[in-house]
């Protein structure tokens, strides 16, 4: 796996191509815009997502799928819900048994699938990996530590990989729960949003920290339904990926439901905005999915009414206030 193409030149995926240029590995970066490409072989960095880091003079980008999928192995790093026109268009280039590793975080709207049944459909050709866990794509760049769950369900083909991508600074840890680590990515994005209106609305770190323990009984809950392991959900994937993405303003999730604590509109802040904050539409599939089932996410729901319904924020942070009392693990 000498060979790595990255699918995807935004923030995170030009972070991961970045690292691993820097540790030898021959690696193309696969954008869909002209400007980050002509940006990245040009003048060694990527002016539209990550601007403050030089890259590795070794790091190519490309705008054909065809030149990206001469790989050993390629990181599909593509907002969630462009990954099946995506990967369809791989499909017709990428060689059989060539390992995908998904790196995006969220739920397909509309078929509700999550990023490893899209691949399914799309790379059925392809064995399968999921990277997730906590990552802030500037800090990954920089080389500072941090670690990852690498979900493989072949464990050979996962220790291979995470040979290939894992250096002393960046620690990717194996499971075989696919689900799992797929869930804590997706779910956290809309409990980020969430603690970012507590924040935009000055609500206090009382609240912030009652509103991730219960957004993670929320995860959990539905990880369950999914067919998630609860270790997996309480490890770097799950509350790991929640821990950081639920204190940070460095988050393109909570950054966004601050802007929305402080009264400014979606479309107001969207237009201000390149990167995708996946939670909002991850709510929307979440919200969607659960209606018909017998499963409460209330705090999900409530982004779901906010993010796509136009709901009141305060009447909907009332809402949640006033539910019934529960016992805490119901």
């Amino acid at each position: 796996m000498e060979k790595v193409s990255v699918i995807g030149g935004g923030a995170w995926g030009t972070a991961l191509a970045q690292m691993l240029a820097a540790a030898g590995r021959t690696t193309l970066i696969w954008a869909l815009e002209e400007e980050v490409v002509a940006s990245i072989n040009g003048s060694h960095v990527n002016e539209l997502y990550l601007p403050d880091v030089p890259l590795h003079t070794d790091l190519r980008a490309t705008s054909e799928l065809a030149e990206a999928a001469a790989a050993d192995l390629t990181l599909l790093v593509t907002p969630a819900q462009f990954l099946r026109p995506v990967t369809a268009g791989l499909s017709k280039h990428l060689k059989p048994g060539v390992p995908a590793v998904i790196c995006a975080k969220g739920i397909e709207q509309g078929s509700h699938a999550l990023m490893s049944e899209v691949l399914s459909d799309t790379l059925a050709e392809a064995p399968q990996a999921v990277l997730s866990g906590p990552t802030f794509a500037i800090e990954v760049a920089k080389g500072l530590p941090t670690a990852v769950t690498l979900a493989c369900s072949d464990e050979n083909l996962g220790g291979k990989i995470v040979e290939a991508v894992g250096q002393p600074h960046f620690r990717p840890y194996w499971t075989d729960d696919v689900i799992g680590a797929q869930i804590g990515g997706a779910v956290k994005n809309v409990l980020a949003i969430a603690c970012g209106i507590v924040a935009g609305r000055n609500m206090g770190d009382n609240a912030r920290a009652a509103l991730m323990t219960r957004g993670l009984a929320e995860l959990m809950r539905y990880g369950g339904l999914r067919g998630g392991r609860p270790e997996t959900l309480m490890g770097l994937s799950g509350m790991g990926d929640l821990a950081l993405t639920c204190n940070s303003l460095q988050s393109r999730n909570m950054s966004l439901g601050a802007e929305l604590g402080k009264g400014r509109t979606m479309a107001d802040i969207l237009s201000e905005r390149r990167s995708v904050a996946e939670g909002a539409l991850t709510a929307g599939a979440i919200a969607d999915h659960i209606a018909p089932l017998d499963i409460e996410m209330p705090i999900c729901d409530a982004m779901d009414r906010i993010l796509n319904q136009n709901a009141n924020v305060d009447r909907t942070i009332q809402d949640l206030l006033q539910r019934p009392y529960r016992a805490e693990h119901g």
